[in-house]
């Protein structure tokens, strides 16, 4: 199993604090591998395995717990009666009004809950009404490029080659564990994008027309890293024939982000200092989803790299917006505690006027904050052009 340490580390910093943990993410991102490493990390320190109780609900095993009394039943006859008890429920979204039996657990003394679900449905209903304020997400996705690096690297300096190979097969972390992972990766992907997009997003949804919520997919894959509404997306989709109103697309995109595939950006207007309501941007959760829906193969190699750069920052803590100033765009702006930064990507500055057109957004920007570009050149160290740092992509993601 891969580490997965900065999650483990953030539940660590949450453990026996009187706050649900909710780890969310996209179905196969690692959610339940997480709740076992943490698991052995507790029983290392010295936690008993009387103290946890683990329930997977995707686990026939456990089927008859998919009744919320039950459920609390279950959970209540094993307490551990010497001091905490750590209770972990994966997938809860599959026990309905799970909420009424977390919300009468966490009234309990020495009780420590984690959670997982694979759709943000669950936290938009009873579950964020009953704990408002009580409950901590922690936004799980798959593999970063350091994690991937780390776990296939033979320290022979062959980041480049698998880059490429990130990029083609994506990040699940089953893939990046196995030989083999070129050749089944097509058909695991299509495995995961089934169960999400039948379980997920049209049983939960109520959606009956998926061949319609299939083509509003493909045409958001195809659209990482442009401006985008929903009504472009139901003229592209009416271009071809079939027949849909901007109210259908703006609920299928919808379902599409509650199920984790893809994620919203809203732009700012950095000129301005507010959020602006219209064309955002989406990005998908793992680029071999997307390579594997669009059949012919997309090189744009900028809005790829666009797109990993998004979930790195996500990653990191940032809150990120498409910046705005006057006509210009600024990839991402970046914010939290400490301040903002501003990010341009590009794959490749050799060419002068490419250069010149990437710089431009952000050498209008006058205030003092951090300002980078990112691409796959060799870069020397130290590079910067007045004041804006000039990272290689790779090295930016390795924490070079």
């Amino acid at each position: 199993m891969i580490e997965r340490k900065d999650y483990i580390d953030k539940l660590l910093s949450l453990k026996e604090k009187k706050v649900i943990k909710v780890v969310t993410g996209v179905r196969r991102c690692g959610k339940s591998t997480l709740f076992e490493l943490y698991k052995d990390k507790l029983i290392s320190e010295g936690i008993l395995y009387e103290q946890i109780i683990f329930i997977n609900l995707e686990d026939l095993e456990y089927e008859e717990l998919l009744d919320y009394k039950k459920l609390y039943e279950f959970i209540i006859k094993r307490l551990y009666d010497k001091g905490f008890t750590y209770i972990f429920l994966d997938e809860i979204q599959n026990c309905k009004a799970f909420e009424k039996a977390i919300n009468s657990l966490f009234l309990k003394e020495n009780i420590d809950i984690y959670i997982t679900g694979s759709n943000a449905y669950m936290l938009s209903g009873e579950l964020g009404t009953l704990l408002s304020g009580r409950y901590v997400t922690i936004d799980m996705l798959p593999l970063s490029f350091k994690e991937y690096y780390e776990s296939n690297s033979k320290g022979d300096g062959n980041e480049g080659k698998l880059f490429s190979k990130y990029i083609r097969i994506g990040a699940f972390p089953y893939l990046a564990t196995i030989e083999t992972a070129e050749q089944i990766a097509d058909t695991y992907i299509e495995g995961i994008y089934n169960t999400i997009l039948v379980k997920d997003v049209a049983q939960r949804e109520g959606i009956t027309d998926v061949s319609l919520l299939e083509s509003v997919v493909k045409v958001m894959a195809s659209s990482i890293g442009s401006p985008i509404s929903t009504k472009k997306i139901s003229d592209t989709i009416n271009s071809t024939g079939r027949k849909t109103s901007v109210n259908t697309v703006e609920n299928y995109v919808k379902a599409l982000c509650d199920a984790y595939i893809f994620y919203k950006v809203d732009r700012f207007d950095i000129k301005g200092r507010q959020h602006l309501k219209t064309l955002g941007k989406y990005y998908i959760v793992d680029l071999g989803i997307r390579n594997f829906l669009l059949s012919s193969g997309s090189s744009d190699i900028g809005h790829i790299i666009e797109n990993i750069a998004y979930f790195e920052l996500f990653r990191r803590g940032y809150r990120v917006n498409v910046g705005k100033f006057d006509d210009k765009e600024v990839d991402f702006v970046a914010k939290n505690s400490e301040g903002r930064e501003y990010y341009q990507r590009s794959a490749s500055v050799l060419n002068d006027e490419t250069l010149k057109r990437e710089l431009l957004p952000l050498t209008s920007i006058s205030d003092h904050y951090p300002k980078f570009l990112l691409t796959l050149d060799e870069v020397p160290k130290g590079a910067n052009f007045n004041g804006i740092r000039h990272l290689n992509l790779i090295d930016w993601l390795l924490d070079k």
